[in-house]
């Protein structure tokens, strides 16, 4: 399947904080909110919403393009990313920027606070999918995941215009795009994947009810962390339970793993249950490691614990033979 992604590249600072955020945050003073909390570890890994579901894709047996911006400081990831077997052709280094940064403290409860720094992500806006060589020309499905704002907006316009089918998933962005941006990229799109607090911010914001928004999309995926997640399409809702981690580090790049594993779904057409199970089974390697690129498994390891979990009659034999 040729898969193209568009979001962030980052590098990722994780930090631990041993308490619990809510202990230490007033809610009569929320107005007022000038607070800090003392880390007790911190490590840099390599991060950013495409890569994080491009590499996964990559252990799944894809080869996936990603098309991003990054700074001068990124030719060491670039490499390591295509021995894991990413297309990095469509990456653009500008030279005077940093690689962006995502810098996140988890609690023990595995909450988290984070902040984003643009750095390079700002110039995402100067790709295009119509620029793609032609070797890369035919996508079979695009995903616009957090990014520069423009650039979201401008991927979803190229993309409807071009006739290419596109994942939509503003998450983290939410906040920065207009209702009228959210409901024109959600209009166009074959899927929307969000999480649950996210589906409701896009709600608030357009307008829309869970109604109006799968009459627009073929598919809609809601994740709800540890109740697992709910796919809508066609009229019918299917809940996919998550698999259990044989124990929890950290939760961030969960979502990304879960997309991953459910375009591979797409890439076997997979039914949407089998799509979702996929997407449940990645997440879990993720939740068992520090940072959102040290997961590894074969693609044996990976379809035999899927098995552990339910039963696709098959179906990913082609996944084994690929």
């Amino acid at each position: 399947m040729n898969i193209v992604i568009t979001g962030s590249i980052a590098y990722d600072y994780l930090m631990t904080f041993p308490g619990r955020f809510q202990e230490h945050i007033l809610p009569e003073q929320i107005a007022n909110l000038s607070v800090s909390f003392l880390v007790d570890t911190m490590v840099r890994e390599r991060g950013g919403v495409a890569t994080n579901i491009a590499y996964t894709l990559a252990l799944l047996g894809e080869r996936p393009r990603v098309m991003a911006t990054v700074g001068q400081d990124f030719e060491d990831y670039r490499f390591w990313l295509e021995v894991q077997g990413v297309d990095t052709s469509a990456i653009k280094t500008i030279k005077d920027e940093f690689t962006a940064s995502f810098f996140v403290s988890t609690e023990r409860d595995t909450h988290q606070i984070a902040m984003f720094y643009t750095g390079a992500m700002a110039h995402a806006h100067t790709l295009s999918f119509k620029d793609l060589p032609p070797s890369i020309s035919e996508v079979d499905l695009a995903v616009i995941s957090p990014n520069d704002p423009g650039a979201m907006v401008q991927y979803a316009a190229e993309c409807q215009a071009l006739g290419i089918p596109y994942l939509y998933d503003p998450s983290q962005q939410i906040v920065r795009l207009s209702g009228e941006q959210l409901r024109a990229g959600i209009n166009g799109a074959r899927l929307l994947m969000v999480n649950a607090y996210e589906f409701g911010m896009i709600q608030e914001k357009t307008g829309l009810t869970q109604r109006d928004i799968s009459r627009q999309v073929e598919i809609l995926v809601i994740t709800q962390g540890e109740r697992g997640s709910e796919i809508h399409a066609g009229g019918q809702s299917i809940s996919v339970p998550v698999v259990p981690p044989e124990h929890i580090v950290d939760p961030t790049g969960v979502g990304d793993a879960y997309r991953a594993g459910f375009i591979k779904g797409l890439a076997l057409d997979a039914p949407l249950e089998t799509a979702g199970r996929l997407g449940a089974v990645a997440a879990a390697y993720v939740l068992e490691q520090k940072g959102t690129q040290n997961h590894c498994f074969t693609r044996e390891e990976f379809v035999a614990r899927y098995r552990q979990h339910a039963d696709d009659n098959g179906l990913l034999d082609a996944m084994l033979a690929a």
